[in-house]
């Protein structure tokens, strides 16, 4: 269910240009941050759906987790998932995103992770990655971060089916200038190449392959979040994906 992984040198190289390029792109990410608008966490609760005998679906992580980019987390991608979802089994969804803006893995972790367990959870979506590459953390943390992830879903419910996204493509953020744009690409890519041997693993997490090139509207207006509408094409690429790997069809009945 995974990509070649690159080798070991190219994951190494990633971060040393990072941080090679280091007087160059950090004042790139100050002025980043003056002139793109900090877009809200929409109002909670990030939760909804239900029904008779519902698909319990849980969407944890960073900032796309939780919806930044669209005014109601019903739109953001727990809610799309959840639709997607009812379309590709025919049962109703309950939903629920947990996470914030800015998170990296170890901060789910450490912030989040065992009250969103706590609740009964059939499918479980991670969206990580992207602060861990605008932090340049190490592969090597970013992978021993994700399986500590899928573990201990595994463990609170053993029969609970994982889907982890694929990192942000960031060579496609126009807003993004180089050499920032290109190394956090690559950087970006080290770190999914570790997570997706993390997944090997376990037989019931997956990880998509990238998404396809984003549609005009895809971003927010801060464009660097989704739209709805890009929340909407990447929830139906999760679940897609899930049913012709065959992933879809081990949700817990």
């Amino acid at each position: 269910m995974t990509s070649s992984p690159r080798p070991l040198r190219g994951r190494r190289l990633s971060r040393a240009v990072l941080l090679a390029l280091a007087p160059i792109i950090v004042p790139q990410t100050v002025k980043l941050r003056r002139v793109v608008p900090l877009l809200p966490e929409p109002p909670q609760p990030w939760e909804g759906g239900g029904g008779t005998d519902p698909i319990r679906l849980l969407v944890i992580g960073d900032s796309m987790a939780v919806g930044v980019g669209v005014d109601d987390a019903a739109e953001g991608l727990a809610g799309h998932v959840a639709a997607e979802l009812t379309a590709a089994t025919g049962r109703p969804v309950r939903w629920r995103a947990r996470g914030r803006n800015g998170a990296t893995a170890r901060d789910v972790i450490r912030d989040h992770l065992d009250d969103a367990l706590a609740e009964p959870t059939d499918v479980v979506v991670i969206s990580l990655g992207a602060n861990d590459s605008m932090q340049v953390r190490s592969h090597r943390a970013f992978r021993r971060d994700i399986t500590r992830i899928v573990r201990d879903v595994a463990a609170a419910h053993p029969e609970a089916v994982v889907l982890t996204s694929a990192l942000p493509a960031f060579h496609r953020f126009g807003l993004l200038p180089e050499p920032l744009r290109g190394t956090l690409y690559l950087h970006a890519q080290s770190l999914e190449v570790s997570a997706r041997r993390a997944l090997e693993r376990f037989p019931l997490a997956h990880m998509t392959p990238p998404l396809p090139p984003y549609a005009a509207d895809h971003f927010a207006t801060d464009d660097f979040h989704p739209s709805a509408h890009g929340y909407g094409e990447w929830a139906q690429f999760i679940v897609h994906d899930a049913v012709a790997h065959g992933i879809a069809a081990r949700i817990p009945a």
